[in-house]
C-alpha cells in the first residue's frame, strides 16, 4: 500500500511544478505537498485542479472540494485513500464550541447563585425562657450533693488561710488527716478544702502525705524538731547544736 501510494503521488505530480519557483514537488500527506527547492507547503488540489463542469477554481469545504463558480463537488486527484480537512474551518468550529461551553458554564453558575439560600444565623439559645431548665441541666451536669455545696463554694477558697491552719496543726510527727481540726462550719466542705490545700502543699514540698488504710497521714517537712521528742544523740549526729 505504501509503494502504491508513493507511485500514485509521483504520477499525479509528474506534470506539476511549484507555482513560485518551478521546483519539483513531493507529497506530505493527503492533498498536501511541498516544494523541494523553496520548501513551500500548499494544497495541490486547489493549486492545479479545476472544475470539470465549468473550469472554475476549487476550494476545500470542510472535508470535500467544491467549485467556487458553480458549486459542484470536485473529486481531488491528490487524495489516495484518505480525506482532506479544512484546518481553518475546524479551528473556527472548535473555537465556537469552546465559547458555547463557557457560556453554558456561566449560565449554570448564575442559576446556582440565584438558587443559593441566604446565610442562616441561628438565634442564641435563651435558657431562661423555659422555667426550671437551668436547674434541670445543673442536676444532670453535677451530683445533687455538689449542688447543695455550690453556694458555699462560691464564697471562695482561701489557700493561704488553710495553709497556715495546716502548718499550725501538723509537725514532723505523722498526723492523721481526720485529727486536723476544722476551719469552717461546714464540715464536709472543710474536709474537701483541707484536702485540696494539702495537695498544693505536697506539690510545693511543704508536707509529705502517706496512705494509711482509709486515713491519710501528714508529715510537715522542715518543721522545728525542738519539743518533738527527738533523741539528743540524733540531734548531735545531725550536727545540730
Amino acid at each position: 500500500m505504501a509503494h502504491a501510494r508513493g507511485y500514485y503521488y509521483e504520477v499525479m505530480l509528474s506534470g506539476c511544478a511549484c507555482p513560485d519557483c518551478g521546483g519539483a514537488l513531493v507529497m506530505l500527506g493527503e492533498s498536501r505537498c511541498r516544494c523541494v527547492q523553496c520548501k513551500r507547503v500548499f494544497d495541490p488540489t486547489v493549486a492545479f485542479q479545476v472544475c470539470s463542469t465549468c473550469n472554475g477554481r476549487v476550494r476545500l469545504r470542510v472535508c470535500r472540494y467544491r467549485c467556487q463558480r458553480c458549486g459542484a463537488d470536485v473529486r481531488s486527484r491528490f487524495i489516495f485513500d484518505g480525506r482532506a480537512f479544512d484546518a481553518a474551518y475546524f479551528r473556527e468550529r472548535m473555537a465556537q464550541s469552546r465559547e458555547r461551553r463557557r457560556e453554558r458554564q456561566a449560565e449554570t453558575r448564575a442559576v446556582a447563585i440565584e438558587c443559593r439560600s441566604a446565610v442562616l444565623t441561628p438565634a442564641a439559645a435563651e435558657l431562661e425562657t423555659v422555667p426550671g431548665l437551668i436547674d434541670a441541666l445543673n442536676g444532670l451536669a453535677m451530683p445533687s450533693e455538689l449542688v447543695a455545696w455550690l453556694p458555699l463554694a462560691r464564697k471562695g477558697f482561701d489557700l493561704n488561710r488553710y495553709q497556715s491552719h495546716l502548718e499550725a496543726n501538723t509537725s514532723a510527727v505523722e498526723t492523721g488527716f481526720d485529727e486536723i481540726p476544722t476551719l469552717v462550719e461546714n464540715a464536709r466542705l472543710d474536709r474537701i478544702w483541707r484536702f485540696i490545700a494539702l495537695i498544693f502543699m505536697a506539690h510545693a514540698g511543704l508536707v509529705e502525705l502517706r496512705q494509711n488504710g482509709a486515713d491519710i497521714m501528714v508529715i510537715r517537712r522542715g518543721a522545728d524538731r525542738e519539743g518533738q521528742g527527738v533523741p539528743a544523740e540524733l540531734e548531735a549526729a545531725d550536727g545540730i547544736a
